[in-house]
Parts: C-alpha cells; structure tokens; sequence
C-alpha cells in the first residue's frame, strides 16, 4: 500500500492535440502513458479531471498579447497550422493545453488543500519550452511556471522549485523565472542539443537557475552524480515551500531524439530524492508533469516508476 497520497490529473481533451502524421509528440504518448497508470493499478490512487487552465493563469507567465493571440487559433476539424517548424496545432489544440497547464494548477490545489501529498500532471502538449512571449518546441503554454505563478498567487508561497530532468532544456521556465529571486530552477539536461541553452553559467539574475549540462552518451552515473553533487544541494539550499518537477523521459536510452543512457531505475532514483528533498523543506508537497519520452514502451515503464516513487509504493 502506498505510505503518501497520489493524485493523477489528466483530461481527454489532451489525446485531441493532433500533431500529424510522424510527428514525435503524438496522442499515442499520452494513450501509453494511461494504459500503463491502468494497468498498474497502484493502491489508492486519486484520479482528477484538470479544468482549462484561464487567459488570466496563463498571462501570468506569457505576454498578454501572446496568449489572446494563441487562443484565438481555430484550426478546421482534420487540418493542422504550425507555430513553427516544431510546433503544430490542430482543432483540438488549444483546449488541450489549456487543459495541460490547468492540471499542474489542479494538482497544486490538491497537495495544498491536504487531499494528495503528491500529483502528477498526465498531460499533453508539454510546456518546458515555451517561454514568455513565444511556443517552441512541442509546446504551446509553460505549465510548470504557470503552477508556479499560480501556487504563489492562490497559496501565498514564498519560494518555488522546479527540478526538470527531461534531456532537452527547459529554456522555458528558465527565462520566465530568470529575473525572480523567489522561483528557482536546476535541470540536467544534454547538451549539445535542442534548444541550445542550458549551459553551467547560466546561473539566473540571483543565482537562481542551475544547470548541470551532460554530454551524449551520459548515463546513470553522469545523471546521478550531476544530480547528487550539484542539483539537489543546490535545491535543498533554496529551501523551497513548494517543490515542481518537469518529468521528461526521454533521456531514456531508447529515446529516439537524443543520445543519453538512462535507464528506468534511474528516475525512480531521483524521484525517491525529490520526495525526500521536499519531506524536508515542503511537508512533503511535490507536484510533477510530463514533458517528454518519445519512445513508448520507454515512456510508459519509467512513468510508472517515477509514480511508484512519487507516491512511495512498495517496489
């Protein structure tokens, strides 16, 4: 039986956010991912549905303009429009990624209110890359920093964390919480390689960004030592009230769009850290959703171990 609470946010509208055909962040992601949630049957689980996330939540993080302009989009039913060479939007791209953001937003409320100790945000388009005044990179909307935004305005908490392991840079959240002393951001991540930020000395206006960059080929070892020495000391030192994580799996050794050698243990290790990490400076609040992981059988196995970590199961 689970020692911690877990909730699961999600919403059908995530598996309507068409990509097209050969595009690696496709509705079979997510359908891998809730199979496997299924199939797990983890004991107690607490399952929620997100609400669409507001013009006003978003605009916390985006540039008004941006988000009016990214709500506005009407794709017909069967079409697809492109925000860039990347980025693509269909009918129901919208409302999923409004429904992407709202379920980090729910899954704050639930671990503040007391109702889960723990969340996880099944959901897609992912939001890591999206920065300021800009979509890129799969993503439309920056769920984890518009959580973040939303945790300090509803909850009234001083200083929030996010620790992102996906293996492309979250230049996203680093550029919305580069000016704040009050948000922090550490991510391992490898570089050389998409978006091509993320270097060591891009430490944030206050010293409030860590980046641990690790080369093709990093593996357990690099991963774990990055995350040892630099990253979660750093964390515990910011001391959060509140601790964020953009899970991306596609460092994975069989992703297909990276070079790194991750294996599934490997993110049930350091999530098993960045619970313990937040039982000691959040009462144990930590809320995670899902960036990438492109290849599925990868991205449905190590899911489960980083929920069977984050809720504290049994192995």
């Amino acid at each position: 039986m689970a020692r911690m609470s877990l909730a699961v946010v999600t919403h059908p509208a995530c598996l309507e956010h068409d990509t097209g055909p050969g595009h690696p962040e496709r509705i079979e992601r997510l359908r891998a991912v809730l199979d496997a949630i299924e199939a797990a049957r983890l004991p107690g689980l607490i399952c929620e549905e997100a609400p669409r996330a507001s013009a006003d939540q978003l605009a916390a993080v985006h540039r008004r303009e941006q988000v009016e302009a990214l709500l506005a989009i009407e794709v017909p039913e069967g079409e697809h429009g492109a925000l860039d060479g990347d980025t693509i939007v269909s009918h129901g791209s919208i409302e999923a990624a409004q429904r992407a953001a709202g379920a980090v937003i729910r899954g704050v409320d639930l671990v503040m209110e007391g109702k889960a100790e723990a969340a996880f945000a099944a959901v897609r388009p992912p939001g890591h890359h999206a920065e300021p005044d800009r979509a890129m990179g799969f993503c439309l909307f920056n769920n984890v920093a518009i959580a973040a935004q939303y945790a300090r305005a509803s909850h009234g908490l001083a200083r929030i964390a996010v620790a992102d392991f996906d293996v492309h840079h979250g230049n996203g959240t680093q550029a919305a919480f580069w000016d704040d002393p009050v948000l922090f951001f550490a991510s391992t991540h490898q570089s050389p390689l998409y978006p091509g930020t993320g270097a060591r000395h891009e430490r944030g206006a206050h010293g409030n960004v860590a980046n641990a960059p690790l080369e093709p080929g990093s593996g357990s070892r690099e991963f774990r030592d990055a995350w040892s020495r630099d990253l979660l000391p750093a964390i515990a030192a910011f001391a959060p009230d509140l601790l964020l994580v953009s899970a991306g799996f596609d460092a994975h050794m069989s992703d297909p769009l990276a070079q790194m050698r991750l294996r599934t243990d490997d993110y049930a290790w350091l999530t098993g850290e960045l619970v313990a990490l937040a039982r000691q400076h959040c009462g144990g609040r930590i809320v995670s959703t899902l960036e990438g992981g492109y290849d599925l059988a990868a991205l449905a196995e190590s899911v489960i171990a980083h929920l069977r970590a984050l809720g504290d199961y049994e192995p």
